[in-house]
């Protein structure tokens, strides 16, 4: 008897999924040794407070509550921490045993948000350009992902010019429609929306009774005269609003992977739903390390925020190296956008006077073609602005732009001016 061919096909859901743009071109830059200013995450040591939590753990081998599965939808202490922060940031009591799931990431609490709450062929309003998780995951749900793009004018130099247009926002809703994301502060345009903006939304959302997830993971990264304004204190919200966050992000450890998802009872009961059957629990080490590390900084974040990491070391060591990559990219020639919030920077990069050319009749996107010269001749690593963008022709609109991340240690950035003092040569 001949043995059958194996010829099964993947799932429908999957079948037109590509590798993302971080693996692509990660390994692009570990394959030429490229100085990284391309994937966001901060290459300098972790707070010391935050690792040596986990430190003293590790010690305590005995402890049950630190290396044994804890509660399913988040490690007692942490949620209890993150109960008290919250509702202090919200003005909002937030209840630890029903307002919070700690997640894998913020990665995973945006996979249940949509997969919880969305049936095949609802349609999500995302802002563009946006992080690139946001529609292949609403596809994997499947919902339609709605793009609306922000107008952005030419010669533009701060984030803040990039808008909404709330009248095509409002005009792109039907009756399938059941959710808005919003990300602020914003990846990758270092936007943050102001209060008038995200009222806009708000009204919106209430008018069409709409979900809002608000992806606010670089909530901390804010300097200067800018205040986040997180989406579920505004009035009337919280009863409406999935807020994601990240310890990855909050205490610069993207490599521990914990995330969390806060809302109303009745928002995030789906999202339990799912997690109970996926994972269970995340890592308890961990979560136990990022509560003891939430607890120290309460001590002074609540009493004297400047003092304290999260509202003022972390923001002045942000604004730094935001001014330190700006003057380095005027002086090679790129024209930056300066960013309000968050660790990322755009440029334009179309006036450089480099050894780059575009090839006449080639089919890849303009900017891609520049990240992969600047990755394999000059060694330098960034992420191409088309990425964020999902269709064809808001890509083709949109590339003169490249992202870079300045949340890097100095001697990172200092390679990094060495390359572009000799672009233009």
């Amino acid at each position: 008897m001949m043995p059958t061919p194996f010829n099964r096909i993947p799932a429908e859901r999957v079948r037109e999924s590509n590798p993302s743009i971080w693996v692509e071109l990660s390994a692009l830059a570990s394959e030429y040794n490229a100085v990284n200013l391309g994937q966001g995450f901060p290459d300098g040591p972790a707070p010391r407070f935050v690792t040596d939590e986990l430190k003293k753990i590790a010690k305590h081998p005995e402890l049950t509550c630190a290396h044994q599965y804890t509660s399913g939808y988040g490690h007692p202490k942490l949620v209890k921490e993150l109960s008290k922060w919250y509702s202090y940031l919200y003005q909002q009591q937030v209840n630890p045993k029903t307002n919070i799931l700690v997640t894998v990431g913020a990665y995973h609490a945006l996979y249940y948000s949509f997969h919880a709450w969305i049936n095949e062929g609802d349609e999500v309003i995302i802002i563009e350009p946006a992080f690139d998780c946001y529609a292949p995951q609403i596809k994997l749900a499947g919902g339609v992902p709605v793009s609306i793009v922000m107008n952005f004018p030419d010669g533009g130099t701060n984030a803040s010019q990039f808008t909404v247009d709330f009248e095509k926002m409002e005009s792109s809703i039907t009756e399938k429609t059941k959710m808005i994301v919003i990300n602020n502060p914003h990846n990758p345009t270092g936007k943050l929306f102001n209060r008038m903006e995200l009222l806009k939304i708000a009204d919106i959302a209430q008018k069409y009774d709409l979900i809002v997830v608000a992806d606010e993971v670089y909530e901390f990264h804010c300097w200067g005269v800018n205040k986040m304004i997180r989406f579920a204190s505004l009035p009337g919200m919280w009863n409406r609003t999935i807020s994601i966050g990240s310890a990855g992000k909050v205490f610069s450890i993207t490599g521990w992977k914990l995330g969390w998802a806060i809302g109303p009872d009745h928002l995030l009961a789906p999202l339990k739903a799912i997690h109970q059957n996926c994972i269970y629990a995340c890592s308890t080490p961990t979560q136990l390390a990022v509560a003891m590390a939430f607890e120290k900084e309460w001590e002074t974040f609540h009493v004297k925020p400047h003092k304290s990491y999260l509202g003022g070391y972390l923001p002045e060591k942000l604004e730094i190296k935001r001014k330190k990559l700006q003057k380095m990219l005027v002086n090679a020639g790129f024209a930056p956008i300066s960013p309000q919030a968050g660790y990322f920077m755009l440029a334009n990069y179309t006036h450089l006077n480099t050894g780059f050319r575009i090839s006449e009749g080639f089919e890849e996107l303009d900017d891609y073609s520049f990240t992969k010269w600047l990755c394999r001749e000059k060694k330098l690593a960034v992420i191409p602005f088309t990425a964020f963008f999902a269709n064809i022709e808001d890509k083709m609109r949109n590339t003169s732009f490249v992202r870079f991340c300045f949340f890097k240690k100095d001697r990172t950035l200092n390679d990094a001016k060495k390359i572009m003092k000799k672009l233009s040569k």
